[in-house]
This record gives structure tokens, C-alpha cells and sequence, in this order.
């Protein structure tokens, strides 16, 4: 769905937020991406439009999940979890992309 997302260029293209930590990031990361850890995203709440369409990245999915519900906690109307991760990401879109 990101992909197709990313690639129509009918749609304006979402926010994205990676929580993975920057060693992760160091790995791999899908272009756009903002970086985000995990435990940064209380602090850097205001940083981020709550009216914006906004993928939540992780490795699998669990951790942006985690994310994203904290997001609509705080109002965001427009959350989307990336699900699977960078590494469904890899797998199915990108296999050019590192692993770990």
C-alpha cells in the first residue's frame, strides 16, 4: 500500500516516521523517512501536523504501532502503521534493501 501511495502521484505523498533506533536507521531506511526513535516521540510531538497523513515505520510493525496509538492519543487524525516494516518493505518492494 505505501508503495502505491509513494508512486501515485494523484495523492500528495504522507508524512513517514521511522521510530527504529539510529543504528537501524544506519542499516537501511526507506527514502523520505523521518527520523524519529521510538522514545523521542513524546518530546518531538509538536514537530509533527496532526492533520497530515502519517505512516509510522519500524522494523516489523510493532513499534510504529506503539507509536501511532500514542499519536492518536494525542489527537492525530490521520495515522497509518507500515505494516510488517522495513523488512515486509525489503521483502516485497525493495530487495535491494539491507536486512537484519
Amino acid at each position: 500500500m505505501l508503495n502505491a501511495w509513494l508512486t501515485d502521484t494523484t495523492r500528495t505523498k504522507p508524512v513517514m516516521v521511522d521510530v527504529r533506533e539510529p543504528w537501524e536507521l544506519e542499516r537501511c531506511r526507506i527514502e523520505g523517512a523521518q527520523a524519529m526513535p521510538l522514545s523521542s516521540v513524546p518530546q518531538q510531538l509538536n514537530s509533527l501536523n496532526r492533520e497530515a497523513d502519517t505512516v509510522m515505520i519500524c522494523h516489523h510493525g510493532a513499534r510504529s504501532f506503539q507509536a501511532g496509538m500514542f499519536l492518536e492519543q494525542q489527537g492525530f487524525s490521520r495515522i497509518f502503521n507500515l505494516q510488517g516494516g522495513v523488512a515486509a518493505w525489503a521483502r516485497d518492494v525493495d530487495p535491494s534493501m539491507a536486512t537484519y
